[in-house]
């Protein structure tokens, strides 16, 4: 059990990249299917209680590339296609719902997230969706330095290895926030 309380009025959930693009990829240590369930799961949970909804996604085809060690895509393929950067529809999303459109890892930067979350008085961010060690964990660390409370929902969110996923939810995510089940985040917004 839990031992705080998350207030609707001032609590948004944050979905990360649940899309074609990114969910077609083997995940762990939670598979795909399962991360999406309990993203939607939460996400009509937050609906119940008024909370706000929101779902990033990143725009592959204008996503930022700069030079780096690793790659993430092979330079001299053409670009992913437009369905790539859709929501599965399975992910829960809807009408009244708010939609954000990134072009790098993080869900802050150039999005208007901040803007809209000021507006309508959040305080405290919970997060879910992949990957865990990328656009999670990128968009926590913004959310931490803008001030936000941040929760996770581990079982909510998932990565390219378990490992990668491990570290981050062992020696990240503690020091900025709260580490929790999707199921007991339900639970304490419900009270």
């Amino acid at each position: 059990m839990i031992d705080f309380k998350l207030h609707p009025k001032t609590t948004a959930l944050v979905l990360i990249d649940l899309q074609h693009g990114t969910l077609r990829i083997q995940l762990a240590p939670h598979a795909a299917s399962d991360v999406v369930k309990r993203c939607a799961d939460l996400a009509a949970s937050f609906r119940l209680q008024g909370s706000p909804v929101v779902y990033v996604r990143v725009d592959l085809q204008d996503m930022l590339h700069l030079p780096t060690d690793i790659s993430t895509r092979d330079p001299n393929a053409p670009p992913p296609p437009v369905s790539a950067s859709e929501l599965v529809p399975e992910c829960g999303y809807q009408d009244g719902d708010l939609l954000i459109t990134k072009r790098q890892w993080g869900a802050f930067y150039n999005t208007g997230l901040d803007q809209q979350m000021r507006r309508r008085g959040v305080k405290t961010l919970v997060l879910g969706g992949v990957a865990t060690n990328a656009g999670v964990e990128s968009t926590a660390r913004a959310a931490f330095d803008l001030g936000y409370e941040v929760v996770f929902a581990e079982d909510a969110m998932s990565s390219l290895t378990a490992e990668v996923h491990r570290f981050a939810v062992q020696h990240i995510f503690g020091l900025m926030g709260r580490v929790c089940q999707s199921s007991e985040i339900a639970e304490v917004l419900a009270v």
